[in-house]
């Protein structure tokens, strides 16, 4: 684009050849009658099917869309990135599943109006719907459950949908020390204990495709994150 955009999309992309360019060109559409000047980086992120080849066609169609690439299968590397990189003064971090523009657009009335820092759309505050498996819902609540024993911390849900002010938060990117999922959390901890003026509001979360890595699989990265992070938050400050 030849303008600064005032509003940098982060979107973490992992072997989303499936979804990606009807994600994409929908929320282009759904974005268009706001006026927005905005950018959308891709963090693609180790992806070993057509994700890549997919982006970079979008990128050469579109203006607006970057594509930032890392080979590690990392989330919390891919945002961090694409944080860093970001060009807007506002940014939102997205989930190429959701691309909940009603999202968007609250959190900008809060960001611009300086009612808030940094906004959360959570799945689990009163108002949300989570119409995700049984078995996902009751391991978020079990995993924020945790992060309130813990570290003290006073939300529902570091997962998902972010917007802040960029300038306020990439200093707490920069001091982060943890990475994969565990990243959004430690984060939004710090974002708390800055303090930034952190606001809910509640969304609602429909899966439109099997997530990428098995919950199951996943369990024994998480407890050896979330060491890492109570090394980070507790031990290291």
């Amino acid at each position: 684009m030849t303008t600064t955009p005032e509003i940098s999309f982060v979107i973490p992309i992992y072997n989303e050849q499936a979804i990606l360019h009807a994600a994409v060109v929908d929320l282009r559409e759904r974005l268009a009658p706001h006026g927005l000047r905005y950018e959308i980086i891709l963090a693609e992120n180790g992806s070993r099917d057509r994700t890549v080849e997919i982006a970079r066609e979008l990128c050469a169609r579109y203006p607006e869309l970057r594509l930032e690439q890392s080979q590690t299968p990392n989330y919390g590397q891919a945002l961090r990135q694409g944080i860093a990189r970001a060009r807007g003064e506002l940014v939102i971090c997205e989930e190429i599943d959701l691309c909940d523009v009603d999202f968007h657009l609250a959190a900008l009335r809060l960001l611009r109006g300086q009612e808030a820092d940094f906004v959360v759309g959570s799945k689990l505050t009163s108002g949300a719907r989570d119409a995700r498996p049984w078995l996902r819902h009751g391991a978020s609540v079990l995993y924020t459950s945790v992060l309130r024993v813990l570290f003290d911390f006073r939300g529902t849900d570091t997962h998902g949908l972010k917007a802040f002010r960029r300038e306020l938060v990439l200093p707490l990117v920069q001091a982060c020390r943890v990475e994969r999922d565990m990243f959004a959390s430690e984060l939004l901890i710090r974002a708390y204990r800055a303090p930034l003026r952190v606001v809910e509001i509640p969304v609602r979360t429909v899966e439109k495709r099997p997530p990428s890595i098995d919950l199951w699989r996943r369990l024994p990265g998480v407890a050896k994150d979330l060491w890492q992070l109570t090394w980070s938050i507790r031990l290291k400050g």
